[in-house]
């Protein structure tokens, strides 16, 4: 992933039987298509250039089966590991938090949630009939993006939408072509991750 041009829009399909996306930048190019298989019990996601599928660009592969502290392990196209993200289970319970790795498993950055009432008010609110059906335009969580020195370089929202399908992702500080990749696969677990949660 070279030449990303900031903000980027995670666009998630309705009406499939897979849970999947696209990811484009600012200039409407497509970067990835990320399909989710249904109802597996250990991940294996694949990340596509584009929706025809024919040429792979990265897999997300869980380390064990189904667990709420499981770590995804992010190889390329040659089946070359580039990193990792875990989730990190305890903490995750109330604001969710994940870690990146690189690929000598050296802690890189955190992903942190920023306003987890956001999924309580949302829950809350989507028990009320007929007003339930407004949550994805009032309630939309906020993750940040951290480097070591606990400083934001980038900010992915979910955006108002009826069905809670758009999220875009801000630049807000540097980091480097190889820790853009890792980032973005990782955002991208994330968010298949916390979409199911709500």
């Amino acid at each position: 992933m070279k030449n990303v041009v900031y903000p980027l829009k995670f666009t998630f399909k309705i009406g499939t039987f897979s849970n999947d996306f696209v990811i484009t930048d600012a200039n409407g190019s497509k970067l990835s298509y990320v399909k989710q298989k249904m109802f597996k019990l250990k991940e294996d996601i694949l990340c596509y250039e584009d929706e025809s599928k024919s040429n792979v660009l990265y897999r997300i592969k869980a380390n064990k089966w189904l667990d709420y502290s499981a770590t995804y392990l992010f190889s390329d196209k040659n089946e070359m590991e580039i990193g990792k993200v875990a989730r990190k289970g305890r903490a995750s319970i109330w604001k969710a938090t994940y870690e990146i790795l690189n690929n000598n498993d050296a802690h890189e950055f955190t992903i942190k949630e920023e306003n987890p009432w956001a999924k309580v008010f949302d829950a809350m609110l989507g028990e009320i009939p007929v007003l339930g059906l407004f949550t994805g335009y009032l309630f939309n969580p906020k993750y940040a993006v951290l480097n070591s020195q606990q400083q934001p370089i980038l900010r992915l929202k979910k955006e108002g939408s009826f069905f809670g399908r758009k999220f875009s992702l801000e630049k807000l500080g540097d980091f480097s072509d190889t820790e853009q990749e890792r980032i973005i696969l990782g955002l991208m677990m994330m968010v298949l991750l916390e979409r199911r949660r709500g």
